[in-house]
């Protein structure tokens, strides 16, 4: 895991890619567990029985499951040091750009693309591209933005 120690380290990550997260094996149980929490009960993702004569010939992921991976999977990856409160501002693009059937394994490859100074901080945005195991597309590629602000402070 890269840790970024302070403002300058992380400046100077821009262009970089911090490194690849661990192979994570997504099975149904926790595609089950995403559609009761989401309320998502598609069946291209709950019903296998049917799922075998569906579009990919097995059950797959929620776009959105895949997404919210990238916690746990960027984690792996990096960190950043101090007293900073690392808030979530939003995603500039997400694009899932192929399924992941189930039992397929993903990691999550992460690169800063831009670091920006802000009043209270620094607002990073980093790439986030969660690859399949033997797959020739990613699953997802998507643009995550995150505010360090010094001490909890707020954006003005």
């Amino acid at each position: 895991m890269r840790v970024l120690n302070n403002r300058q380290e992380i400046a100077d990550a821009a262009g970089t890619e911090l490194g690849v997260s661990a192979w994570i094996t997504i099975e149904q149980e926790r595609i089950d567990l995403f559609a009761d929490a989401t309320g998502d009960r598609q069946w291209i993702h709950i019903d296998p029985e049917r799922a075998v004569d569906g579009p990919f010939g097995a059950t797959v992921a929620h776009g959105y499951l895949t997404l919210s991976m990238l916690p746990f999977l960027g984690a792996q990856v990096y960190a950043f040091a101090g007293d900073v409160a690392r808030v979530n501002y939003g995603l500039n693009t997400v694009r899932f750009v192929a399924p992941v059937r189930v039992n397929s394994r993903i990691r999550d490859r992460v690169k800063v693309l831009e670091v920006r100074d802000i009043a209270k901080g620094q607002q990073v945005t980093l790439q986030h591209t969660v690859e399949i195991e033997g797959g020739d597309r990613p699953a997802c590629v998507a643009e995550a933005v995150v505010l360090l602000m010094d001490n909890g402070g707020a954006t003005s």
